[in-house]
């Protein structure tokens, strides 16, 4: 299991796992619980540099980063090791 702690964004914790490449179990804590259930639920069994090309970049109303976008930052950092 891999946790990160997101900067500048409303959760608080992301908890994932990658099994051969992919990745499961995916859960945010604190944010806005609907989508980011959504996200997990979307991303769930897709490879974890897929999600990470897809996930990258996008911000949060008036903030550079978001919630999604915090999630790219730590398969980054966790698992791609960029």
């Amino acid at each position: 299991m891999y946790s990160f702690i997101p900067e500048g964004v409303c959760s608080s914790q992301i908890d994932f796992d990658v099994i051969d490449g992919k990745i499961k179990n995916a859960s945010f804590t604190g944010g806005c619980s609907g989508n980011l259930k959504g996200i997990s639920s979307l991303v769930e069994g897709m490879d974890a540099a897929e999600v990470h090309k897809r996930l990258k970049g996008g911000t949060c109303g008036y903030k550079d980063t978001s919630c999604p976008d915090q999630f790219a930052r730590a398969i980054e950092k966790l698992v791609l090791g960029k």
